[in-house]
C-alpha cells in the first residue's frame, strides 16, 4: 500500500530527484518510486502540473530529446535557484523530521 503525499512535498521530491540528472515525466515519477520502495507513487495528474509550475518559478529548465526508448520526451532539469530552493526544502525537512522524531520517540516528558 503507498502512502499519501503530505502536502507540499511533491516539489521537494522532484527537485531531489532532478539534483540526481535530467530526467523525463515517467522517469521523475519512476525514480520516486524505486527511492521510496514503492511508498510513494506520483500519479501524472498531480506530476505534470507540478513540473510546469516549478519551469514558472524558474526552478526547472526543460527541452525536448530522445528517451532510452527512441520516443521524445521533455527532460527537465535544476536550474541555479532551483538547487538552492532544493537546499532549503531539504534543511527544513530535516529540522522537520527531527522535531517529529522528538516527540514520537520520546518517553513521557516531564517526568
Amino acid at each position: 500500500m503507498s502512502l499519501d503525499l503530505l502536502k507540499g512535498t511533491l516539489d521537494v521530491l522532484i527537485l531531489k530527484t532532478l539534483s540526481w540528472g535530467p530526467r523525463h515525466g515517467y522517469g521523475i515519477s519512476k525514480a520516486i518510486r524505486q527511492a521510496t520502495d514503492d511508498d510513494f507513487r506520483v500519479e501524472e495528474g498531480a506530476l505534470y502540473p507540478a513540473l510546469r509550475r516549478l519551469e514558472k518559478k524558474g526552478l526547472l529548465s526543460s527541452e525536448w530529446d530522445v528517451t532510452e526508448t527512441g520516443r521524445e520526451a521533455k527532460f527537465y532539469r535544476l536550474t541555479t535557484p532551483g538547487e538552492a530552493r532544493l537546499r532549503d526544502e531539504v534543511a527544513t525537512w530535516q529540522r522537520y523530521v527531527r522535531a517529529m522524531s522528538a516527540v514520537l520517540l520520546a518517553e513521557r516528558p516531564g517526568g
